[in-house]
């Protein structure tokens, strides 16, 4: 039995190429990439965002995958949850024999049916201390592809909860790196958390720092999200912000400066260094992805085209800067566009469910596209062809 820990990859990439080419690449975003990121076919103009899909921590975790495949072909592979927000790359694991970890009745992963002589993949959004103890504990093999932005992430709140700050974290309390990113201050003993998620609740939060006299609407808004044990009125007097990498990178930037405000008004701009910390901790190809949005949609466009898994933050968070400015469909993957029917199924900003529209192309000429970090490029060129199949068009690559 061979046991172990592994972050690094097997030095296999160019063995795996091959794999992953057939599974993810396609030769219609690759000719946009050298137009210009534009393509006109018939009365339909499309322009693609110059940052978009995939990023390096993405790439780094599926291939990693795909690499442990290639260096344990007769072990039992597992995956604690998805190793990342897109069905169809979950799917594609599944295929070459990845079983995905599921929960246990009491919400925890259910590491029952792992045994020592397994290989158990962490997704990109890493795992929380108390899940990866629990792998240590059973001996597998350990394929670790949280992303490096993450990691920074986590370097900030075990700082934080080292030096006595309670760390108020911008960022979504079911999403699995948030659940990670928090489980860090506890390493620490006396760690603390509480966790933010928009402008209003961090608003709730600076009332209380201010004046304290709100600990109802304190108790309501954030019984839930905060660390066991937590006190609001002995635990926030000194705060280190940080963020889910994947949140809108404006937002949390405003709210650590409100948090900052609000604690200078609490105890005095001189002393303010005492009480607050703050990084910005949005990952770069996050930041990238949002830009080049916002760039996009500074062109006259009739739709935007948001492609990307419905629980994906960074996708979830591209469609809400688009539908501000333009008419914006999140679609899950290109089966979404139905070309017999002349109808999109498609996921509102805030929604909780699909919805489907009609007509969408009518009076369309310029469609936007982009796609959030997890979406791979044949998902994107699937979903323009099958756009123009929409308007009775083809394009030849």
């Amino acid at each position: 039995m061979e046991s172990g820990y592994f972050r690094k990859g097997f030095g296999l990439k160019q063995e795996i190429e091959g794999d992953l080419s057939a599974a993810y690449h396609s030769r219609l975003v690759e000719r946009l990439k050298t137009e210009n990121y534009t393509l006109t076919v018939g009365d339909l103009t499309f322009r693609l965002a110059r940052e978009f899909g995939f990023c390096y921590g993405v790439d780094r975790a599926v291939e990693y995958a795909y690499e442990s495949r290639k260096k344990f072909p007769d072990r039992r592979l597992f995956l604690v949850g998805e190793i990342i927000h897109n069905p169809h790359v979950n799917a594609r694991l599944r295929e070459i024999g990845v079983t995905i970890i599921g929960y246990d009745p009491e919400g925890a992963f259910d590491f029952s049916g792992v045994r020592p002589d397994d290989v158990v993949l962490l997704p990109a959004f890493g795992v929380t201390v108390r899940d990866f103890e629990r792998l240590r504990a059973i001996g597998c093999v350990l394929v670790d592809t949280t992303c490096g932005s993450v990691l920074n992430v986590w370097k900030r709140v075990e700082r934080y909860a080292k030096d006595g700050f309670t760390s108020v974290v911008h960022g979504k309390h079911q999403h699995e790196e948030t659940k990670a990113t928090v489980s860090q201050a506890g390493r620490f003993g006396t760690g603390k958390y509480l966790i933010v998620r928009d402008m209003d609740e961090a608003l709730v939060l600076c009332r209380w720092i201010e004046r304290g006299d709100n600990a109802a609407e304190m108790e309501t808004t954030f019984g839930e999200r905060v660390s066991p044990g937590f006190a609001f009125a002995r635990d926030l007097e000194r705060i280190g912000v940080a963020n889910q990498t994947t949140m809108l990178a404006g937002e949390s930037l405003a709210i650590a400066t409100r948090i900052g405000e609000a604690l200078a008004r609490r105890y005095g701009l001189d002393k303010l260094d005492a009480h607050f910390r703050s990084f910005d901790t949005i990952c770069s190809a996050t930041q990238d992805r949002q830009d080049a949005v916002l760039e996009l949609i500074e062109e006259p466009l009739d739709a935007m085209l948001v492609i990307g898994g419905y629980n994906s933050s960074n996708t979830n968070n591209l469609a809400r800067i688009c539908a501000g400015r333009v008419t914006t469909f999140h679609i899950a993957d290109a089966e979404c566009i139905r070309p017999e029917r002349g109808a999109i199924r498609h996921k509102p900003v805030d929604a909780s469910a699909e919805v489907e529209t009609a007509g969408w192309l009518d009076g369309v000429g310029h469609i936007g596209i982009t796609a959030g970090a997890s979406t791979p490029n044949n998902k994107i060129g699937e979903a323009i062809e099958r756009v123009l199949e929409s308007r009775g068009l083809r394009v030849d690559v």
